[in-house]
């Protein structure tokens, strides 16, 4: 099975095009561009380099949440179209299980995958790690770090962070005494590699969908929507 591949829901963006298992290309940039601009001509080069087209994936996948806003659905968009286009099913791949992905072969260790969310909150799940696979320890989630620290004291089990917000999970928790560790750099951020595999345990789980009904998961309402409630609450309705 070809799976193409979709990761933008942090700052950088990737495209992975995968056999079953076996990366066959990826294209990876954590440069500060907008993805917008990015992503599909990453796509295309990626596709045209290494002698495949469109019609040759059987799947589209994107990391479909959490993550920016923005990220999502610019991944999202384009992971709708491209599949639109080619008549193709979609996974929806959840953003913290496929960066818990490439750590899947150290068995045993517990994975705990983060993204800076703001406001003192990052987007969390933790994950045991199977050897060929991922036993997942909690849903996908919007939690506060002291809420974290406090679930990590009761496990008193060693952690691997992964995420773009490991660094800041990493200060925050060593701090305390918990016994967290970095994953390796090259290991640490999202990477589409990570979202073919999860959309390969989608596909043999009968977990995929429709491009139309492909969509973005937030976790949590944008800082706009927020707002908006915060003013209703006041009785504001200007």
């Amino acid at each position: 099975m070809n799976i193409l591949a979709l990761e933008s829901s942090a700052t950088a963006c990737s495209a992975a095009l995968c056999e079953d298992e076996t990366l066959l290309a990826q294209s990876f940039q954590h440069c500060g561009l907008t993805h917008s601009v990015t992503l599909m001509p990453m796509v295309e080069d990626m596709l045209k380099n290494c002698g495949h087209t469109l019609q040759t994936a059987d799947v589209i996948a994107v990391a479909a949440g959490p993550g920016s806003f923005t990220g999502l659905r610019i991944g999202v968009a384009a992971a709708k179209g491209l599949a639109w286009a080619a008549d193709k099913p979609c996974a929806a791949c959840s953003t913290l299980a496929s960066m818990a992905w490439p750590l899947a072969h150290l068995a045993g260790a517990e994975i705990c995958a983060a993204m800076d969310a703001r406001r003192s909150q990052v987007y969390n799940a933790r994950f045991r790690a199977a050897g060929d696979g991922l036993e997942r320890l909690t849903p996908d989630r919007a939690i506060g770090l002291d809420e974290l620290a406090a679930e990590l004291k009761i496990s008193g089990k060693p952690q691997i962070l992964v995420g773009d917000g490991a660094v800041l999970c990493y200060t925050t928790l060593s701090k305390l005494g918990l016994a967290v560790r970095l994953a390796p750099p090259h290991l640490r951020l999202q990477s589409a590699w990570g979202v073919a595999r999860c959309a390969l345990d989608l596909a043999r789980t009968g977990g995929l969908t429709t491009a139309a009904g492909l969509a973005p998961v937030y976790h949590r309402l944008s800082q706009a929507e927020r707002e908006r409630n915060e003013r209703l609450e006041r009785g504001d309705h200007t």
